[in-house]
């Protein structure tokens, strides 16, 4: 192969992986500022001004508390995910046609994200069904995205481009939840309601995921499946990609280490605030203060920590960043209550660990993948990632109710990065990547 046919390569190669990071800068923008920050607490509103004199809603005639509705919902959009995540992967395997089937999951969550303007009034079971909408779009959309990566980036240079995909998504989320924080806090200024500028920040989330969706859309090319492999029903094609996994265990091994330590991780992001608040009596313009803190160093973080990884390997960064997390968290659980610095320092430690971790995470496991089958088993990696994410809030809520301490509670999720530490720590990753079929990085 010629000089000028690999500088061709090459060149297509980086834009084609500048189009990809942009989707992580389209998306993000909905985990936080919609998820993270705004919808919880207005649509758990709404649903309190819906509610009977004994403080439940009825949707589909089951008595539900207004409190419980958010997370009920978060919860039956993970297991609408669940479901259909495996049907997509497989389709997109089995025809080569991720692209289109990418379009259609981001404008899908994008057009139901958009629409959470009209959330006025109790119209709480409209919040429900679009929250249910946007959260399963956006992990069907987060499965395809991420089984590009072994198609865009050559094995030496997957951990890099995996921590820019992640860097942008945070710089995004970042910028834009900066702008609503703003449009938030002033909205008298503006002549808005509160009620008005939590929808305006909405709304802005799911149009600006769909209109940055374009650049990925432009510049991702769809890989044509071998005609062999484009013949099997969707459904035969999950049972063989299930009897497939069973063939590689090394594969299956980092799936279950990275579904244990994952867990901790999605459980300290979701309870930080409520440990903030609630233990550390700490205000509501604080708690936001340190979301927007976490999400800027998780771009440095997430850059350092991809270059750690070409110095010492992703594994062994992985496991120096579990250690990090039980650093964090141990620290946590002396934090003095009433001291908004010592949280924000905390926030910075969180930051810090938060994006390099998942995006060594996915980019080691990007190595493990049988070639032609990114997307059904970047399908399993998206369950583990949001499917099972519920053991941690479970023992969090447990060490609560038996001890009636947030401090032991949060300081409980050390389990998880310590069991993590040892299952990964056990996964020859070398002879793993060999039994997929692929090559073996020089440093892994």
């Amino acid at each position: 192969m010629g000089t000028d046919t690999l500088v061709a390569e090459a060149a297509d190669r980086r834009r084609e992986q500048r189009g990809w990071y942009f989707y992580d800068w389209a998306c993000s923008v909905y985990s936080t500022s919609v998820l993270t920050v705004f919808l919880g607490p207005y649509l758990t509103s709404v649903a309190e001004d819906a509610a009977d004199a004994d403080g439940y809603v009825h949707p589909l005639g089951v008595p539900v508390r207004a409190g419980s509705f958010f997370a009920y919902s978060v919860s039956l959009s993970v297991i609408v995910a669940v479901l259909v995540m495996p049907l997509v992967g497989a389709a997109a395997d089995r025809t080569g046609r991720k692209k289109p089937l990418l379009a259609g999951a981001a404008y899908t969550g994008a057009a139901a994200t958009t629409a959470m303007f009209f959330l006025g009034g109790d119209r709480y079971l409209l919040g429900g069904l679009l929250l249910i909408v946007a959260n399963a779009a956006s992990a069907v959309g987060t499965m395809l995205y991420n089984s590009y990566l072994p198609q865009i980036a050559p094995p030496e240079e997957r951990d890099a481009v995996s921590s820019r995909g992640w860097a942008f998504g945070y710089a995004a989320g970042s910028l834009v939840l900066v702008v609503n924080l703003v449009l938030y806090t002033a909205h008298d200024s503006f002549g808005l309601s509160e009620g008005m500028a939590v929808r305006i920040c909405l709304a802005s989330a799911g149009l600006w995921w769909g209109a940055f969706t374009l650049v990925p859309l432009r510049r991702l090319r769809d890989r044509r499946a071998p005609a062999k492999e484009a013949t099997a029903p969707g459904f035969r094609q999950l049972a063989a990609t299930v009897r497939d996994m069973r063939r590689h265990p090394l594969t299956l091994a980092f799936l279950l280490a990275y579904l244990v330590y994952n867990d901790g991780i999605q459980t300290v992001i979701s309870q930080a605030s409520l440990y903030g608040s609630e233990e550390l009596d700490l205000g509501q313009s604080t708690l936001i203060g340190a979301v927007l803190l976490v999400q800027v160093l998780a771009v440095a973080g997430a850059l350092g920590m991809g270059r750690l990884a070409r110095t010492y390997g992703a594994k062994r960064t992985i496991l120096g960043s579990l250690v990090a997390w039980t650093v964090t968290l141990a620290a946590g659980y002396f934090l003095p209550a009433g001291a908004p610095v010592w949280f924000f320092v905390l926030a910075a430690g969180i930051g810090l660990v938060l994006g390099g971790s998942q995006a060594l995470s996915r980019s080691l496991f990007s190595h493990l993948v049988p070639p032609g089958k990114e997307a059904e088993y970047f399908s399993a990696y998206e369950m583990s990632d949001r499917g099972m994410s519920w053991l941690g809030p479970l023992l969090f809520g447990i060490t609560y109710q038996l001890t009636g301490s947030y401090r032991d509670a949060i300081i409980s999720l050390v389990a998880f990065f310590a069991l993590g530490f040892v299952l990964l720590a056990r996964v020859p990753v070398r002879q793993a990547i060999r039994d997929a079929g692929n090559a073996v990085p020089e440093k892994i």
